[in-house]
């Protein structure tokens, strides 16, 4: 006999097998996994594992139980399968949101029945694939299968998410021609579908030929009413009615919340309380929480709380995150946090996560909300943009990073807000692959809004790429916003294009762009990085003159900065006189970076004295005086200093540079003894040490501020970290292509020389960004001009 024909032959199960199946029932109904193995072990060894009946009903247990590989495994293992077999390893995956292996199954079955589509379409519209479902339904018509009533309810839910009315009127055709229009929930669902559609008068005309109605055939008529707006019919149809329920309540509830009645949502809670006939659920405190929240009514909101405790209703879920959205937003931020901790925080949504983020951080303290943020078993783009940018503001650069990396290939698709918050990091690490990454992905998803505009402005023009940052803002400049004025003419200030920058900014004022303070920082350093003393001066004046801009403690420092790296000391002690606050330490740390040039130990002294009055711990004050100490061959009085930064504790910032090579960030520090290449990057480093020497490169020697012989002088001033960084750069890309290097501190005279010969030599181009501006190497010169 075929065994087509023994799988057509019904197995009839045994009285031991009507015994088993009964165990197997009665753990389900009683959650008891462990004992439904164990009766699983009993069948095996009993020798009735072969019979379709019994061995379904096994996978059927482990399917509803979550074993979902030990349900494959049995289902694998039977010699015969019947529908039901394959139905319950379909809905098994369906129902587990695991759609690609429900549909691999779908795809393998012999025979599919009603079940079995209908189980596709369920599984389809979890997903919220509601496409896809109204697609397999169309399939099943043309299959001919016949829906049931229950695959009807689904596919026009599919209908009413897309609000595709013109694919649910044909819907309804088929629902017309099976009969089903008197089936009170198909009705009901068709009521739904017109509702969320738009339609609202063939939803009308549906519930009025209905026979029979349920109760939720009237709460249909009163949501679609509220989804629409009309309260007023809401409320005529909610009078109308004679007998309510919880689910009628919530509706009108819910309704005048959603269309920001609350006032009167408020009052229908009030009234569903005093009649008694129902008792509030989570849905109608959620609703009446929600319109406290909106409301600010705290007092209110404790008072619901309060009733919530009495009656025992637990805190977490739906009305959990009301809770924490109500305190968060009412000023209750603390509570809330209890409320959390309390709760299931898997349950937290979006809204409520949102505003504990907030106040998470405000206090800085990001771990909790990371935790939180994890938990949650659904997190939409404003959740992940929300702990992004939570990241960003408090300086994780990497874990922003790496989230957006973890959105990307798991989460929802970043939105304008997302984009603009990682583009920021790409700033900050001068990533520059990373950053046109998300420029393409910009262009191609969201489009370029004026936020990741600006954004992408900023980050060119930190990665070193001017040019990028010029070509964004001409496709932009016309928008006159003030920002994207201000973002150019600080990036080209930081690229030692003064000039350029001072032309922008004048053409802005032209153009009719009002300034901001921020843009005079801009363009007083523009004529900081210019020596452009005088134009500083007078755009000083202009912002307090023409603008009515006060001065910031950021304007006061751009000035003493200006006049100091001018070598205009005097002037720069004399501005500070003047001024109407104290300056701040990066005022007195451009004063004391001017007084090694001068060789000014006084006025070094006393800028030191100041900024450590302002930070104790700043180990550059030491080191700076320590510095200019040495210049001025003292060393003793250099050497005390060293000691004194020692005695207190007080660690020196160590040099380092870093590069990114193939999306991989690589840090070189003064002696660098780590790097897998190191051999290779120490040849090439001696090896560009010999050939700038040959082409006129003399060392300054000057910059070890250490009492050692002059080769060893020469020894560390060949290993500075940025030497290395270009080393390895050299050795690690093509020949002509640009070596970006960023460095933690500013760049030393030596270096700086060093790498005008190296960039003649190589013929390459190399951009250093240090610890206050880029400087772009190029056949021998540099843009700052030797001005810097």
């Amino acid at each position: 006999m075929s065994l087509t024909r023994l799988r057509s032959i019904p197995s009839r199960p045994s009285p031991p097998a009507d015994f088993y199946a009964f165990l197997l029932q009665t753990c389900l109904r009683t959650e008891n996994a462990s004992a439904g193995r164990s009766i699983h072990a009993h069948v095996v060894k009993a020798g009735l594992h072969l019979g379709v009946y019994l061995v379904n009903n096994i996978i059927n247990l482990y399917a509803k139980f979550g074993f979902f590989a030990d349900a494959h495994h049995v289902f694998d293992g039977m010699p015969l399968k019947n529908a039901f077999s394959w139905n319950t390893l379909l809905s098994m995956y369906a129902k587990g949101r695991m759609i690609g292996r429900a549909n691999k199954v779908f795809v393998e079955m012999p025979q599919r029945d009603s079940v079995s589509w209908t189980t596709m379409i369920v599984g389809l519209n979890l997903m919220g694939e509601f496409e896809r479902a109204v697609v397999v339904f169309l399939e099943m018509v043309r299959s001919g299968v016949p829906p049931s009533q229950f695959t009807f309810t689904n596919v026009l839910s599919s209908c009413a998410a897309l609000e595709a009315l013109d694919v649910g009127r044909k819907v309804h055709s088929f629902v017309a021609k099976l009969g089903l229009s008197g089936v009170v929930v198909v009705a009901n669902s068709l009521i739904n579908m017109y509702g969320k559609s738009g339609d609202v008068e063939t939803a009308k005309a549906v519930f009025d030929r209905m026979r029979l109605r349920s109760v939720s055939s009237w709460n249909s008529m009163i949501s679609m009413y509220a989804q629409s707006g009309r309260m007023d019919l809401a409320q005529d149809q909610f009078d109308e009615m004679t007998d309510r329920n919880i689910v009628t309540w919530n509706a009108i509830i819910a309704g005048y919340n959603q269309n920001k009645l609350n006032q009167e949502a408020l009052e229908f809670f009030s009234r569903m309380l005093k009649e008694q006939s129902v008792v509030p659920d989570n849905f109608t405190l959620t609703s009446a929480l929600s319109a406290c929240a909106i409301l600010g009514l705290l007092r209110v909101g404790k008072q619901i709380h309060s009733r919530m405790v009495r009656t025992e209703k637990p805190c977490h879920g739906q009305v959990g995150n009301a809770l924490i959205s109500m305190y968060s937003k009412s000023g209750g931020v603390a509570i809330a946090r209890r409320v959390v901790e309390q709760a299931m925080a898997s349950d937290l949504n979006v809204i409520s996560f949102t505003a504990l983020l907030e106040g998470y951080v405000k206090l800085g303290d990001l771990q909790p909300a990371r935790e939180i943020f994890d938990l949650m078993s659904y997190r939409d783009v404003v959740a992940w943009t929300a702990m992004i940018v939570g990241y960003v503001q408090n300086g994780f650069n990497s874990e922003a990073m790496d989230l957006f990396r973890l959105m990307i290939d798991k989460g929802p698709k970043p939105n304008h807000y997302t984009l603009a918050a990682i583009l920021s990091v790409c700033s900050s690490l001068a990533s520059l692959d990373h950053g046109k990454q998300i420029h393409c992905r910009a262009i191609r998803s969201t489009g370029l809004s004026v936020s990741v505009s600006n954004a992408l402005i900023t980050m060119y023009a930190k990665s070193g790429s001017i040019a990028g940052a010029k070509t964004l803002f001409d496709q932009i400049r016309q928008n006159k916003e003030t920002v994207s004025w201000t973002s150019m003419v600080i990036a080209l200030a930081q690229h030692g294009l003064g000039e350029e920058a001072i032309v922008l900014f004048e053409k802005m004022i032209s153009t009719g762009v009002r300034p901001d303070h921020i843009t005079y920082v801009g363009v007083i350093s523009a004529c900081t990085h210019a020596g452009l003393v005088e134009k500083g001066r007078h755009y000083f004046q202009q912002m307090q003159t023409k603008y009515m801009i006060q001065p910031t403690q950021s304007h006061y420092s751009c000035m003493i900065d200006l006049f100091a790296r001018s070598g205009l000391t005097q002037d720069a002690q004399e501005f500070i006189k003047t001024m109407p606050v104290e300056p701040d330490a990066i005022a007195w740390g451009s004063l004391l970076a001017a007084c090694k040039a001068q060789k000014d130990a006084d006025l070094a002294k006393v800028a030191a004295e100041r900024l450590l009055a302002i930070d104790p711990d700043n180990s550059g004050a030491y080191s700076a005086l320590a510095n200019v100490y040495s210049a001025c061959g003292r060393w003793d009085d250099a050497a005390k200093i060293w000691k004194l930064m020692k005695d207190k504790g007080v660690k020196k910032e160590q040099g380092f540079s870093w590069t990114h090579v193939k999306n991989k960030v690589h840090v070189f520090g003064v002696i660098d003894g780590l790097h897998p290449q190191r051999d290779a990057i120490y040849q090439m480093a001696a090896k560009l040490w010999k050939d700038i020497k040959k082409e006129g490169f003399v060392p300054d020697t000057q910059s070890v501020l250490h009492d050692i012989e002059e080769e060893l002088k020469e020894q560390l001033l060949s290993h500075h970290s940025e030497k290395l960084a270009i080393a390895f750069g050299l050795i690690s890309t093509p020949e002509n292509t640009t070596l970006r290097i960023m460095k933690n501190l500013r760049v030393c005279n030596d270096c700086h020389s060093a790498i005008k010969f190296i960039s003649k030599v190589v013929g390459r181009e190399i951009i250093v960004r240090d610890a206050t501006r880029f400087h772009h190497f190029r056949d021998g010169f540099c843009s700052c001009k030797d001005f810097w």
